[in-house]
């Protein structure tokens, strides 16, 4: 058998692509407020304001909104596709990260989404995990149709060889954890900390003046984790829609290195037309190991697993159902380090960092979050600037 030290990961052809755009994507039909709905139901985020048309109406902006996470429900590949791009030899992809501003401009019904994607940068590291694992960054620029630019998302890749990890990683934790009808009641309760503190703001302001360093945000609770809910997941990204946007062959699993049985074309615009099973990513492809446990131990997971992209949104939820509809994340740096696996319950935690005004006037809320299991494995870590109004 091979030492990791003998491994090796051909990255060389990532050196021709970066800073070269791909093609631009957009979904055919514009957002529907149905749209909005199915995404905060599919992240778990009971956040009126997104699904509640007659209390949305009462708020700041008179109809329903999308969370701000919304933009990569409209993204092609979730915003992964320029961090993914490239020929890596017998490799597969993990979503590492994301990095996100936002600019200002909200989503509703009506709105078109364009997305841009450009190549950034990569680098490659020995990691425990797979050996020789590449780091691969790209830019994913969200303008309305009539060129308004509202958001911008670096993410990360893991790109990887999965037979290394299949090598390295331990498949000693593939049985989900038992629970008690005693604890699945008691995370029930948890869950309602957070929803009643968005309740109580309801539509009035969270001020930035009685705010100090060292408050903590309230826990958010959600799960256990199952392959239904994953499923949920992965039918709230509108690319996973048949015939619900214009496809391109920029990320053929294929051309971009992929490993036999994962290989299989998601998104594929000829398979589309001929069996769209095969193409939804659900069943057939790269994304197929999130929820069948064989294929998530094929690339080296212990069972089934969540979406990184998934965890993306779940921390901008968090730190905008918080701020409430008067303030809005402006900046978010994301680290993920675990996925959620079935069976699992995610916790997050907040705490306020440092006060600020910027350049700009605003005035910003510093907070440092983390994600973390039941047993205190974190899964994610971040850093964020939060805009809230002031008195």
């Amino acid at each position: 058998m091979a030492t990791v030290k003998e491994k090796t990961l051909d990255c060389s052809q990532l050196d021709k692509i970066m800073g070269v755009p791909l093609t631009t994507w957009k979904l055919r039909d514009p957002i529907a407020k149905n749209d909005i709905r199915r995404w905060a139901q599919a992240m778990h985020y009971p956040n009126r304001l997104h699904y509640d048309d007659d209390y949305a109406a009462y708020g700041r902006y008179g109809t329903l909104v999308a969370p701000q996470s919304f933009t990569i429900a409209a993204a092609e590949g979730h915003g992964a596709c320029p961090a993914g791009v490239g020929n890596v030899p017998d490799s597969h992809l993990l979503f590492g990260g994301d990095e996100w501003w936002f600019y200002g401009r909200r989503l509703f019904a009506g709105d078109t989404i364009v997305h841009e994607k450009i190549p950034f940068d990569y680098v490659l590291k020995e990691t425990k995990f797979a050996g020789p694992t590449c780091f691969q960054r790209g830019d994913n620029n969200y303008y309305l149709e009539d060129g308004t630019p509202f958001a911008k998302q670096r993410s990360t890749s893991i790109r990887y060889n999965p037979m290394f990890a299949q090598e390295m990683a331990p498949m000693d934790n593939d049985t989900p954890p038992a629970w008690t009808d005693e604890e699945l009641d008691a995370i029930e309760k948890r869950k309602l900390g957070y929803i009643n503190m968005m309740h109580a703001l309801g539509h009035n302001r969270r001020y930035w003046d009685d705010i100090q360093v060292g408050d903590e945000l309230p826990e958010r609770v959600f799960g256990p984790h199952s392959i239904a809910s994953f499923t949920t997941e992965w039918r709230g990204y509108m690319m996973n829609i048949w015939g619900s946007a214009f496809r391109n062959e920029d990320c053929d699993p294929v051309k971009l290195g992929y490993v036999g049985p994962m290989a299989g074309w998601e998104m594929d615009p000829n398979e589309e037309r001929v069996n769209p099973e095969n193409s939804d990513g659900a069943y057939i492809g790269p994304s197929r190991g999130h929820l069948f446990k064989r294929w998530a131990q094929f690339i080296g997971m212990p069972r089934e697993y969540g979406y990184g992209a998934s965890m993306g949104a779940w921390i901008i939820d968090y730190l905008a159902g918080w701020a409430g509809e008067w303030g809005q994340v402006v900046h978010c740096n994301s680290q993920y380090r675990g996925p959620a696996f079935v069976g699992d319950i995610t916790v997050q935690t907040g705490e306020v960092v440092e006060k600020s005004v910027d350049e700009e006037g605003r005035n910003l809320i510093h907070i440092r979050s983390k994600m973390e299991t039941q047993d205190g494995t974190i899964m994610a870590t971040a850093t964020a600037e939060v805009e809230l109004p002031t008195r």
